[in-house]
Formats: structure tokens, C-alpha cells, sequence
């Protein structure tokens, strides 16, 4: 059986959890298996069947209201020993980044993060994933009993596999060291759509100038439906709040399309949003060094180039609509 943890934030369950149950449905059918969704306090987990889930562990508890490391591993845990889980799918957000050596470790279980396909053979065991901040591609074999996969963004998709999934209430035994660290405080992000979802991401450096211009980021965001973001400098001198921040200390990005605008483009930045698909830079330095990295590079000044654009798509969607 193939057991998948099903992120969700303030009661909806997340795309990431989607694509998750996706790729859990796709390494159960190579395995001749069906696969077992956990989700923690969801309010509504029938979309879940509709990806290949053919039964739900629904799990309420006020204690988990907030994510916790230990609280979370520890009823991922649970939930695969009593359902007998061979392969336990997570997705590669920062939260199951957290939890998985601790569950990994309370299940005896090898761990492989960041992978991008599903797995090469069953028998033995082996996954293709991406290593050096998605410069190269590593290929290994988990030989533990239980295996625990970490799946790269954006990297499996969604794939419709509709089945008749039952759900179970499940209550995980838990006790006062599962709550030893205790969440004080939790910075988010206000956008409509949030990175760690975001087909498209509209990012801001330094060469906007300050804080006020930040307009034609966010009307350029609003019209492609995407989030916005920024570097690590933009984030340090306050323009922007730090759940903003993308990059190998920010939130990494694997994104459909990731447009960067004023960003020079450090060697830390590329690391966190080289895995995204196609990548756009805006910038009026032509030795940029985000232009090597770039699929798309336009040299000029983005207070001229940016609002052309987004009036340009603005007339494309109008005439579209």
C-alpha cells in the first residue's frame, strides 16, 4: 500500500497534495497496489478520490491546528504502520522537508527528496531525483523496507485518476513530547496566490528602486494570475516581507514560469528557482549574470518595459476572453 501525506492550510487541501496523490497513484499501479491518503484537519477531502485515493485517514485535532514537526511525523507514522505502508509519498515543501528525517527515522525508512519521476524499477527500488540545487540528476536505490519519497514540485503534475474513496476517521496517539517545540509565531504571505502554488512567479530585485514602485510587479502578477516575490537584498531592507524572499535561503520555486525583474540574478538566487520551466529576466544590464540562466532575456529599463507588457497582455486577454 501506498501512503501519501495531503498538505492543507487553513482547511483546503493544497495542489502540492494533489499532485502527491497523483504520483502515489502512478507508483501503486506499477506495484499493483492502492493508495491511502492522510490529511490533518481538512474540511473537505473528496477531492482526493478524484486523483487516485481509494480511502482517506482523516485526522482532527485542535492540537495540530498548527504545523509541528514532531506532532505531524509522529501521526504520519502512525498512520503507516497501522495501514501497513510500503511507500510513504511526500511532497518537497519546506513542512514535509521538516518532518521527513524525523518520520524517516521513527519508521526505520530510507528518504529521498527531490524526486522528479516515478521510480525506474520497484524491484529493486530506485528513483531519479534532482541534486546540487537542480544542476544534476542523481538516480538511488532506497533498500529499506519502507520507502519515503519526497516529490519535486511541479515535477509529476496532476493527473485525474478518479476513484471510489471511502474516508475513516483516524486519531493518532499522541503525547506531551510531540509537543515539545511549540510555534510562536507564523509569517504569511498575503498574495492571492501563493508561491508554493503558483504556476507563475513575478519577482522584484533591487533595480525597482524601492518599495513604491512595487505596482507594476504586482498589476503585472494580478493580469498572468501569478504570485509575486522577490530577492533576498529586497527582502533584508524591508521592501518586501520575507515570505516573499525566493532563493537557496528563501523559498525555492518550480514554477511553470518564473519572470525576473531588476534581479542581477546571484548565484543563491539561481539556486533556489533554477527548477522552475521557462525563465524570463527584465533587466538594462546586459552582463546581468541571470542572463545565462535565462530561456527569455530582455535588455532595458523595466519602468518602461513592464507596463508595455502588462497593457499588451491585458488587450491579449480582452480580446481572448
Amino acid at each position: 500500500m501506498i501512503l501519501v501525506y495531503t498538505e492543507s492550510e487553513e482547511g483546503k487541501i493544497k495542489k502540492i497534495a494533489l499532485e502527491a496523490v497523483s504520483y502515489a497513484k502512478g507508483i501503486a499501479d506499477q506495484m499493483g497496489t492502492s493508495v491511502t491518503a492522510v490529511s490533518i484537519n481538512a474540511d473537505d477531502v473528496s477531492e482526493l478520490g478524484k486523483y487516485g485515493a481509494s480511502k482517506v485517514l482523516q485526522v482532527s485535532n485542535d492540537k495540530l491546528n498548527k504545523f509541528n514537526g514532531e506532532a505531524y511525523a509522529d501521526t504520519i507514522g502512525q498512520a503507516a504502520k497501522n495501514e501497513g505502508a510500503q511507500v510513504i509519498v511526500l511532497t518537497s515543501s519546506a513542512n514535509s522537508k521538516f518532518l521527513a528525517p524525523t518520520l524517516a527515522v521513527n519508521l526505520e525508512a530510507g528518504y529521498v527528496a527531490n524526486v522528479i519521476s516515478l521510480p525506474e524499477s520497484t524491484s529493486p527500488f530506485k528513483v531519479e531525483h534532482s541534486v546540487f540545487t537542480n544542476k544534476a540528476f542523481a538516480t538511488t536505490e532506497i533498500k529499506t523496507d519502507i520507502k519515503i519519497i519526497g516529490l519535486g514540485k511541479n515535477s509529476y503534475g496532476l493527473k485525474e485518476n478518479e476513484t471510489s474513496a471511502t474516508t475513516e476517521a483516524f486519531s493518532p496517539n499522541l503525547d506531551a513530547h510531540d509537543f515539545d517545540m511549540e510555534i510562536v509565531s507564523v509569517d504569511k504571505a498575503t498574495d492571492k496566490v501563493t508561491i508554493a502554488d503558483a504556476e507563475i512567479v513575478v519577482s522584484g530585485g533591487r533595480g525597482l528602486k524601492g518599495p513604491e514602485n512595487w505596482g507594476m510587479v504586482e498589476d503585472l502578477a494580478q493580469t498572468l494570475g501569478a504570485a509575486t516575490a522577490c530577492s533576498k537584498p529586497v527582502s533584508d531592507m524591508g521592501w518586501r516581507p520575507h515570505s516573499e524572499h525566493v532563493g537557496q535561503t528563501g523559498k525555492p520555486v518550480a514554477s511553470n514560469l518564473y519572470i525576473a525583474i531588476g534581479i542581477s540574478g546571484a548565484i543563491q538566487h539561481l539556486a533556489g528557482i533554477n527548477a522552475s520551466k521557462v525563465k524570463v529576466v527584465i533587466n538594462n544590464d546586459p552582463e546581468a549574470p541571470f542572463f545565462k540562466a535565462a530561456d527569455y532575456g530582455i535588455v532595458g529599463d523595466a519602468f518602461e518595459i513592464v507596463p508595455k507588457l502588462t497593457e499588451k497582455l491585458k488587450e491579449f486577454k480582452a480580446q481572448n476572453a
